[in-house]
């Protein structure tokens, strides 16, 4: 018997592995056929855009990214946009590394967890930068140490390799002025990585996505509250194609 779901390909982000998409996909089973990616040591988007369109067999395909994989995302579409059926952006972004002092701070503060991991671990690492990524409510509990050992999964290369793409980003605002896809655009409420007004100013550039916010969440959306996420995607799954 043939599966009538549609595919439905999952994203990670930095230091994120199939774990951070875990309980989401779960909720979404009877809905869609979900597939997450793994980056392995790739080290820029344009590479990593073109591992999703080899990897996905299908012609065409849904597209959710988190975080690193919503800007990986935006690439995919540049690349193929005749692939993606439809598109959800999740506590991302979508500008290149900032000229001048913003820019400068981005790169020494990702060069100094690089430091962290090469001189005291991963896991000790990801110990400080996790605290920013959750909701205060989560810290201290197993979600947060599950969030920990995926971080440690992930290696030192890895990291290195994903700093290096972030740090060489694209700009993606004219991919979103371009976007024909039913598309939803969603954050944590308490997401300080990737705030609320940045999904706004992406959702105003888009014209025609979908705002969710979730509430009692920050940047792991997908781990802290997979129930509220899952209901956004399967409104998603749903959306016409806009007129």
């Amino acid at each position: 018997m043939s599966d009538s779901r549609p595919v439905l390909v999952l994203l990670p982000g930095l230091m994120c592995d199939y774990a951070a998409w875990e309980p989401t996909a779960a909720l979404l089973q009877s809905q869609a056929d979900c597939r997450v990616v793994a980056w392995g040591r790739l080290d820029n988007f344009e590479a990593m855009a073109a591992h999703v369109l080899d990897t996905v067999k299908e012609p065409r395909f849904a597209l959710a990214g988190h975080s690193m994989g919503g800007r990986i995302a935006l690439e995919v579409v540049r690349q193929a946009p005749e692939r993606v059926t439809r598109l959800a952006l999740l506590d991302t972004g979508f500008q290149a590394v900032a000229e001048g002092e913003a820019g400068e701070r981005e790169r020494a503060g990702r060069f100094a967890l690089r430091e962290q991991a090469r001189t005291e671990g991963m896991r000790a690492m990801g110990a400080v930068w996790a605290k920013g990524m959750v909701h205060p409510d989560w810290l201290g509990t197993p979600l947060f140490e599950s969030i920990l050992d995926m971080i440690e999964r992930s290696g030192i290369e890895q990291f290195e390799a994903q700093v290096r793409a972030l740090l060489g980003r694209p700009d993606a605002t004219p991919v979103l002025g371009q976007l024909r896809c039913p598309t939803l655009v969603l954050c944590g409420r308490d997401d300080s990585w990737a705030p609320p007004e940045r999904h706004v100013e992406m959702r105003d550039l888009i014209g025609h996505a979908a705002l969710e916010i979730i509430e009692h969440s920050g940047h792991m959306v997908t781990m802290e509250t997979p129930q509220a996420v899952a209901d956004a995607l399967a409104r998603w799954l749903q959306m016409e194609a806009p007129q």
